[in-house]
C-alpha cells in the first residue's frame, strides 16, 4: 500500500489505542470516530508532501486544508522560526519589534498595490472578525456573504457562513447579515442598490469549502465596481485561496481586483506556525489607525510567527511555488478528471479546480466519504468540504516532484476502482 519506513521515536504511553481513549475523554468522541474511519492511525512526522504514522507508514499529504503549500517543514521557514526561538520568540507588544514589522512589508510587498495595512492574527476566523469589524466601524453595518462560503465559526465570521448545521445551534448571531447566490451579480446589485453606502460584501475568489466553485468569468471585477457604485465595502476572504494556492499568489489577481480588506492564513504561517492577517487599504484601516487598543489580541504579531510568515514568503519566492502551483495543477487536473470519467462515469458529477485546488464532486455525500477512505487506503490524504459535503478536495503542496505527482494519481485511480466495487455490491437503498 504505502512504503514503510523506520518508525519515528514514541513513547509506549503514544500507543494508538491509548491516543484514542485520551480523545474520546477530553477532546472530542466525534473526531475520536472520525478517526476510528481512517484505522485510527496516529501522524507522527511529516517533512515536504508526505506525512508517516507511528506505525511507520507514509501518506502523501493532499489535505491539510490547503495548509501546505510549501509541504511540511520547509527549510526556509524552519530556519527562521528556529533562529527566533533561540532568540527572542515572544514579545511585551510594548516596545518596537522589528519582526512584525519586517513580516508586515514582506506581505505587502506581495499584495496587489493599495493593500498597506496589517493586522495579524492567528486563526483565519479572526482575520474574519477583523474585516467585519472594520466594515462596521466605516459605517457598513449590513453584511452580504454568498450561498456555500465558508468564514469560519466565531460568531461574527459564522453569521457570514451560510450552512444552517453550523449555524442552527448558536442562533441568534450577529443580525443584518444576507446571504445572496454566488456567481449571480444581479442578485448583489439590487442589494447594494437597496441599501447604498451601508453595505459590506464578504467572499471568495473561489469556494473551497463551497466544494472548490469557480465564479463566472468576470464575477470578481464586476462585484468590485458595483461595490465601488453604490459606496460598499468589500472583503476578499483569500484564507484558503491566496499565498499561491490557485497559481497566482492571490484569487484577486485573476481579474485585477482590489478590495478594502483581504483575508489571507492557513499557508501564511508556512505550514509550521499558525497565522493569519486582514491587510487593508489605508482608508479602510482608518478606525484602527486613530486607537491602537479598539482591536487587539495578545499573540498578534508575536515574534516566532512573524519569523514563519517572512520563511513562507521567502519560500514562495524563491522557489517560484506560485508558478509551480499552476503547473502542477495543469497537469494533475486533466489527469485527475480522466480518471474520474474512466472509472467511475456514473458516480461523478464534476472534477474541476484552478491550480492546486480540485474538487471531485460525486453524485452523494456518502460516496465521497468512501472515496476519502479508499483514497487514505491507498496512501493519500484529502479532504472533504464542509459547505459541499459531496466533494472531495485535493490540496497538495507546490513541492510535488513527477514521482508524487505520479502517485497521487496512480492512488487516486485504485481508490476510484475500488470504490465502485463497493458501490456494486451495495445493497439498493444504501449508503
Amino acid at each position: 500500500m504505502t512504503v514503510m519506513q523506520e518508525s519515528p521515536a514514541a513513547t509506549a504511553a503514544d500507543s494508538e489505542a491509548e491516543i484514542l481513549n485520551l480523545y474520546r475523554a477530553h477532546l472530542s468522541k466525534g473526531r475520536a470516530t472520525l478517526a476510528e474511519l481512517f484505522g485510527s492511525h496516529m501522524e507522527t512526522a511529516s517533512e515536504g508532501a508526505w506525512l508517516t504514522t507511528s506505525d511507520g507508514e507514509r501518506f502523501l499529504n493532499a489535505g491539510g486544508y490547503g495548509v501546505f503549500i510549501m509541504g511540511a517543514r520547509h527549510p526556509i521557514v524552519m530556519e527562521e522560526v528556529e533562529r527566533q526561538l533561540r532568540t527572542h520568540p515572544t514579545a511585551t507588544r510594548i516596545l518596537l519589534e522589528p519582526t512584525v514589522a519586517r513580516a508586515a512589508e514582506a506581505l505587502v510587498s506581495v499584495l496587489p498595490e493599495g493593500l498597506d495595512r496589517v493586522h495579524f492574527a492567528l486563526s483565519g476566523a479572526e482575520a474574519v472578525e477583523t474585516g467585519l469589524k472594520l466594515a462596521r466601524a466605516g459605517g457598513r453595518k449590513r453584511t452580504v456573504s454568498m450561498r456555500g462560503g465558508y468564514h469560519g465559526k466565531t460568531l461574527g465570521a459564522l453569521s457570514a457562513t451560510a450552512k444552517d448545521v453550523y449555524q442552527a445551534p448558536f442562533r441568534p448571531l450577529v443580525p443584518d447579515f444576507q446571504h445572496l447566490p454566488y456567481g449571480d451579480a444581479d442578485a448583489l446589485e439590487a442589494e447594494l442598490k437597496a441599501h447604498p453606502g451601508e453595505v459590506c460584501v464578504i467572499l471568495e475568489p473561489v469556494q473551497g469549502e463551497g466544494g472548490v466553485i469557480i465564479p463566472p468569468k468576470g464575477y470578481l471585477k464586476r462585484v468590485e465596481q458595483l461595490v465601488r457604485e453604490y459606496d460598499g465595502f468589500l472583503i476578499l476572504d483569500e484564507v484558503q485561496s491566496g499565498f499561491g494556492r490557485l497559481g497566482e499568489w492571490w484569487g484577486a489577481d485573476i481579474e485585477g481586483v482590489v478590495p478594502d480588506v483581504l483575508l489571507t492564513g492557513k499557508a501564511l504561517g508556512g505550514g509550521v506556525m499558525p497565522v493569519s492577517a486582514a491587510v487593508a487599504t489605508r482608508e479602510a484601516f482608518r478606525p484602527f489607525d486613530k486607537d491602537p487598543y479598539v482591536h487587539t489580541a495578545t499573540f498578534s504579531g508575536q515574534p516566532v510567527l512573524m519569523a514563519a510568515v517572512q520563511g513562507a514568503i521567502r519560500a514562495v519566492k524563491e522557489e517560484r511555488l506560485v508558478t509551480r502551483a499552476m503547473d502542477l495543477g495543469s497537469r494533475l487536473l486533466p489527469r485527475i478528471t480522466e480518471v474520474a470519467r474512466r472509472n467511475i462515469p456514473e458516480l461523478v458529477v464534476d472534477v474541476r479546480g484552478r491550480g492546486l485546488l480540485i474538487g471531485v464532486e460525486l453524485v452523494e455525500a456518502g460516496l465521497a466519504g468512501e472515496l476519502l477512505i479508499e483514497l487514505f487506503n491507498h496512501g493519500v490524504v484529502a479532504n472533504h468540504s464542509m459547505n459541499g459535503s459531496s466533494v472531495v478536495r485535493f490540496t497538495p503542496p507546490a513541492v510535488l516532484d513527477d514521482t508524487d505527482v505520479d502517485f497521487l494519481v496512480n492512488s487516486f485511480d485504485l481508490a476510484t476502482r475500488d470504490l465502485i466495487k463497493g458501490a456494486a455490491t451495495m445493497p439498493e437503498g444504501g449508503n
